[in-house]
């Protein structure tokens, strides 16, 4: 029975969505009185509903037949930008080309995004919130557990952009925008252009395929001045490649000079025996290397808690200075990742390039990031913990932190009311929804 409420949801949104993008405004209001004509209009006898009916029967079929004329051949490149970000708008410009003889007019195109709808698995699992609350013939039949997660499955939001008349063998530009409303890499799978016919009821279609995607960016929220604690820590052999700004600095290795170099650093006796500028290159050994500490353990599946989680490891990420400090992101996943920017060693977009792509880890326990972070306690002079929830395990990480002397900046994201008991007053609380008001109050 589940298996067929599932296929039906899925035909019937099918359906709306062709109708939705095939029918103009003025469209739908004929097919709604249509619709109406045929309920009111069956005795023919006492109404003459029955006339408008065959009257406008006869224009959607006038209309529907005509956009089968409508047969160009055209192609698309886009000039997409390297990212995007969650709930900004992403604009970036389309080169439509005409491949026909005649000049294409009246056409407006629009992307086509990745199909939202959900598998069967995932429909049956899954668990709307506050579905206990409804009745339950609600519960058994699942439509607004449907409808809830085709709105979380949906990738972006885009609407249909006019083009401008594209002469034969000729080309058309225009710029699209689209809200991607999802992180993770947005795929594209090409675009629809459409053409309405002589009445303005019915558009006619041609769909371009033109796969391309876009890597988009977690949300990131403004943050206050801030100063982390610790200080700086001996980084066992320095680190390669790391700028020259440090407390001391450990000799490396000769190698020949480069402009900019300091004259310091010349070594004199190679320059007399080889007769050419050699340096002396160093690696710094004392720095401020601080962790950013990510709970992937989510005890609720198609919880909003994980992606504020990774939205405010985003927002700490851009906001530290790794000009002068080293910066470690910390998580488990299939495996143990720590991922490391600043000093040279790596940019903050290389990091939120993986926060991007990180998910929730399902086979593995807590202890996995209390091992992760406890054995590179030595180096840290400070860390950021980022919580899903308030357990014994994630207190006896942050005990383990405390007993060891690194000072730890702890938050715990909460689903918006939820009552998380015995959480000390140094935790910040960061609640779904309201996350940019809980930073701003550090």
């Amino acid at each position: 029975m589940r298996r067929l409420l599932y296929r039906g949801f899925g035909t019937v949104w099918v359906r709306q969505r062709w109708l939705g993008r095939r029918l103009t405004g003025a469209g739908g209001v004929v097919l709604g009185a249509l619709l109406a004509s045929t309920l009111f209009g069956m005795n023919t006898n006492q109404s003459l509903v029955y006339q408008a009916f065959s009257l406008l029967l006869a224009l959607l079929g006038a209309s529907a037949l005509s956009g089968l004329a409508f047969r160009a051949r055209l192609a698309l490149r886009r000039q997409l930008p390297r990212f995007a970000t969650v709930g900004e708008p992403l604009s970036y410009r389309v080169i439509v080309r005409n491949e026909t003889g005649r000049t294409q007019r009246d056409l407006c195109i629009v992307e086509d995004l990745p199909d939202p709808r959900p598998s069967f698995e995932e429909f049956v699992q899954s668990r709307e919130p506050g579905e206990e609350r409804r009745n339950w013939f609600d519960r058994k039949v699942g439509y607004f557990r449907w409808t809830w997660l085709l709105s979380r499955n949906r990738a972006a939001v885009c609407g249909e952009h006019p083009l401008p008349p594209l002469p034969p063998r000729g080309e058309g530009e225009v710029r699209v925008e689209l809200v991607p409303l999802k992180r993770g890499y947005l795929g594209l799978r090409g675009a629809t252009v459409l053409r309405p016919d002589p009445f303005g009821v019915f558009k006619a279609a041609v769909t371009i395929p033109a796969r391309e995607s876009v890597l988009v960016l977690p949300r990131r929220y403004a943050l206050p001045r801030f100063e982390l604690p610790g200080t700086r820590k001996y980084q066992h052999g320095g680190v390669a490649l790391a700028s020259s700004v440090g407390d001391s600095e450990e000799f490396v290795s000769l190698r020949d000079y480069r402009p900019g170099d300091p004259l310091r650093r010349l070594h004199w006796k190679s320059l007399a025996k080889l007769g050419k500028p050699v340096v002396k290159e160093y690696q710094d050994e004392f720095f401020v290397r601080h962790a950013l500490v990510l709970d992937t353990f989510l005890d609720a599946p198609q919880s909003d808690r994980f992606e504020e989680a990774v939205s405010v490891a985003a927002s700490f990420a851009c906001a530290i200075d790794t000009q002068e400090s080293l910066l470690d992101l910390l998580f488990v996943g299939p495996e143990a990742y720590c991922f490391t920017a600043g000093r040279g060693l790596g940019h903050v977009d290389r990091m939120l390039e993986i926060l991007a792509c990180v998910r929730p880890c399902r086979d593995r326990s807590f202890a996995a990031l209390h091992h992760l972070v406890i054995e590179r306690r030595a180096a840290l002079s400070g860390c950021i913990a980022i919580l899903l929830a308030w357990t014994e395990e994630r207190r006896r990480f942050l005990g383990h932190l405390a007993s060891l002397g690194v000072p730890t900046l702890v938050f715990l994201v909460t689903e918006a009311g939820a009552l998380e008991p015995d959480v000390p007053e140094s935790v910040h609380r960061l609640e779904v929804g309201r996350v940019a008001e809980g930073l701003a109050r550090l």
